[in-house]
Order: C-alpha cells, then structure tokens, then sequence
C-alpha cells in the first residue's frame, strides 16, 4: 500500500551554498547533454540557475550577494564550454537554420530566430540558405502546412489566394516567392517538398 502525499503546498527547497564554478559546470553538461546551445543560451540558463538560488536565499533570510560572483562564473563556464568545444554556434546555427527552413521558415524568420537563440549576425547570416529556390521549398512547406496553393483541397478563389499571400508574408517570404509557391503545379510541389526532407 503506497503513502498518500499531503496535499497543499510544498515546502521550499532550502538554498544551500551559492553555486560554485564546479556546480555550473556540471549544469552546464547535464543541459549540454539534452540540448543543443549557443554561448548565449547557455550563459542565460546558468544565469537563471543562479537567480533561483539568489531568490531562495533571500527567502531564507541569507545573504545573496554572492550571487553577482556566480553569475560572472555562469559566464566564464560558457565561455569555457566554447573552448572544449561543447557549445558551437555556427554548428548550432546551421542545424537549427536547416530544421528550420525543412519546417517552412523563411530566410528572414530563420534569422530572427537565430538572433534571439543569441548567434552573431555574421554566424546567423553564414548559416542561411542562399539560393531563391531553398526559400521557395520552404514557402511551399508553409503551404503544405496551411493547406494553401498546391496543397490546396481545391482551387483557390482571388480572396483565399489573397489571404494565402498574405500568410506568406506574415510568414517573412517575399511576393515572388510567395506566388510561386503558390502557383506551382501539385506533382512539382510536391517533388520539391521530398526532395527538402532527403537533403
């Protein structure tokens, strides 16, 4: 017979010692681990690690300025991340953009993404498909994705085709390469879009 837990809130989780390089460094692998990361990525979640503990210490009355040394650490053990070569961010950059563009990103949605997840300009701007005909594979992975243009159940009407091009942009793919995508035969769009997953 197993024991009921006590309902209600659970207690705290106590503080203990402010994390040390060692501590960061281990989080570092275990996240490492899971997923991939930028130097940026990493350095926010070893940064988030040690506001929690920040917050939980000054709930127990304890000192937390500690916490500004932890956090140069957070940033040190990044950095040394990078060095072993753990954490690579045009490796990550390219991975992701190639994921990315499979799933119907556009050139200019990939590259928002990237900048948030922290990659330079310049890595970011290196990763990118070049050629016009990758942002037309993935504006007709957009399309395959909103049932619109080749994918389309039935012909579109002028309004639907509108709004179809409308979603496009919203999506960040230009007009041309939108009316492309949306203008190409079925049995083409749907070779582009199978020839996209075996690349």
């Amino acid at each position: 017979m197993t024991k009921e837990r006590p309902k209600g809130p659970r207690s705290p989780r106590p503080a203990g010692p402010p994390p040390t390089e060692a501590a960061l460094r281990e989080a570092a692998l275990a996240h490492l681990a899971r997923f991939a990361a930028t130097e940026v990525g990493l350095r926010r979640v070893l940064q988030r690690r040690v506001d929690r503990w920040a917050r939980r210490a000054e709930a127990e009355g304890l000192d937390p300025t500690p916490a500004a040394a932890a956090r140069a650490l957070a940033a040190q053990v990044a950095r040394q991340m990078v060095a072993l070569g753990a954490v690579d961010d045009a490796a990550f950059a390219e991975s992701r953009a190639r994921r990315l563009a499979r799933s119907g990103r556009s050139r200019r949605a990939i590259a928002a993404h990237l900048a948030g997840k922290g990659v330079a300009r310049e890595v970011a701007a290196a990763a990118l498909p070049e050629s016009e005909g990758a942002e037309i594979d993935a504006a007709l992975a957009q399309c395959r994705r909103r049932r619109i243009g080749p994918f389309a159940p039935e012909p579109m009407p002028r309004e639907a085709r509108l709004k179809a091009l409308a979603a496009l942009a919203r999506a960040g793919f230009g007009r041309e390469v939108a009316e492309t995508a949306l203008d190409m035969p079925p049995e083409e769009a749907e070779d582009r879009l199978t020839r996209l997953r075996q690349s």
